[in-house]
């Protein structure tokens, strides 16, 4: 993937099941708006964690995004909110994908490994300390 971004682990729980996920972590707006672009392969248990300075409300998009993608929309206090899935964009007219809440983080993983992880909304992320904004 890109070796400018710090790499975390997250820990994900789902009933008493607790799932680790090493996320690269865009919390600039440069790297935030450059996301996963440009990557083609990000291995199984890795994604991007996205972290706004705030609560913000609008979608993502997947221009010059080569690989699909499941993002799970998350709310200050770690709980998952929204999970969708999204498809590749070469193309300069991509879809937005809105989930029409509010959120605070997102994480973005390979398409699927949400439902494979039997991770759902309403299950809780818990980030190293140092993330919270």
């Amino acid at each position: 993937m890109t070796n400018s971004l710090k790499t975390k682990t997250i820990i994900i729980f789902s009933g008493y099941r607790r799932i680790k996920l090493t996320v690269h972590v865009a919390d600039t707006p440069g790297k935030i708006e450059k996301g996963l672009m440009f990557v083609e392969r990000l291995p199984e248990n890795e994604g991007m964690l996205f972290v706004f300075p705030r609560e913000i409300y609008g979608g993502f998009w997947m221009k010059n995004t080569f690989i699909p993608l499941s993002i799970a929309f998350v709310d200050s206090d770690g709980e998952i909110l929204k999970i969708m899935d999204m498809a590749p964009c070469i193309g300069d007219i991509c879809p937005i994908y809105d989930p029409q809440i509010s959120y605070h983080y997102a994480i973005e993983v390979n398409w699927g490994w949400f439902e494979k992880n039997r991770i759902k909304e309403g299950d809780y992320v818990k980030f190293d300390g140092t993330l919270m904004s």
